[in-house]
């Protein structure tokens, strides 16, 4: 296959993929509207897993996998924890702010990997970090105590969560090889069946079965989920990984703006000017990355 065409195609899957999960915020939010967080977590992770299945089948993938028992512990992570904060910051935060503060997961994920890895934070990294310290400040707004503070330290948290799914994902790649589609498949299972355990315990309004609420569920298993994870593993098989998590951080800003389009959403100037340091540091952080990627 052209070189040429190979990265042409990694390209469009990728404006496709940020388009997909950019949007996906506005669905999350919309979700809201007609059940509890857990239970919409539930509602469209499981669906989700099972749909993945079904695309390993159809790409004729190995369903087998090793380390079960970390498998679930990663899924405990990146998918029950993550969907159960998120849905839960998103009941009373905004998505385009929840959407920025979720994506610091690198950030925490640098700070973290210190610690745990070994790696040192060095150079201008440390501007990243200050970047990312001082917007953090300016969204989170701790002079403001009452409104929505409950909802962004929620959105922290499922960072803090990616973050770890992050860190476990890199200490384990050296001990088990996975096919990655079954190792994603397979924690998604796993983490959302708990996320239905979860659900099914705490008490929760009736979920409001409506046309609109069915087109939601789909758009968040099928094309959140699925068609998202799909795409972004074509992308990081003909583009390098530090391009596409460079161009990945689309996402958020993508997220802001059809929050504000769809929902009315209006952040304040100072909220404003937090976000676009943040979007600097993790641009920086992501530029830092791709540098390493071709030493």
């Amino acid at each position: 296959m052209p070189a040429t065409f190979t990265a042409r195609s990694g390209l469009a899957a990728l404006v496709a993929l940020c388009l997909v999960w950019g949007y996906t915020w506005v669905i999350m939010k919309e979700g809201l509207y007609f059940a509890d967080p857990f239970d919409f977590a539930a509602l469209r992770t499981l669906p989700g897993a099972l749909l993945m299945f079904a695309a390993m089948a159809w790409l004729r993938k190995p369903f087998t996998i090793t380390a079960p028992k970390r498998v679930f512990v990663f899924g405990l992570f990146q998918t029950t924890g993550f969907n159960a904060l998120v849905s839960w910051a998103l009941l009373a935060g905004a998505a385009g702010k929840t959407v920025v503060l979720v994506y610091t997961f690198p950030f925490w994920t640098l700070l973290f990997a210190w610690p745990i890895l070994g790696e040192r934070v060095q150079g201008l990294r440390w501007i990243a970090i200050a970047l990312a310290a001082a917007g953090l400040l300016l969204v989170l707004e701790p002079w403001h105590l009452a409104g929505t503070l409950g909802s962004k330290l929620l959105a922290l948290a499922t960072a803090v969560c990616w973050a770890v799914s992050a860190i476990l994902a890199k200490k384990w790649r050296t001990d088990e090889h996975h096919d990655l589609l079954a190792f994603t498949a397979w924690q998604m299972f796993f983490g959302s069946i708990v996320l239905v355990a979860i659900a099914l315990a705490v008490p929760s309004r009736p979920v409001e079965w409506t046309p609109y609420f069915w087109w939601v569920l789909f758009y968040a298993s099928v094309f959140g989920t699925v068609t998202g994870w799909l795409l972004w593993l074509y992308v990081l098989q003909r583009l390098p990984a530090g391009v596409a998590g460079l161009s990945i951080m689309a996402v958020p800003a993508l997220g802001v703006l059809l929050s504000r389009v769809q929902l009315g959403e209006q952040p304040g100037r100072g909220e404003i000017i937090g976000m676009l340091l943040i979007g600097a540091s993790l641009a920086l952080l992501s530029w830092l990355s791709m540098g390493r990627s071709k030493l």
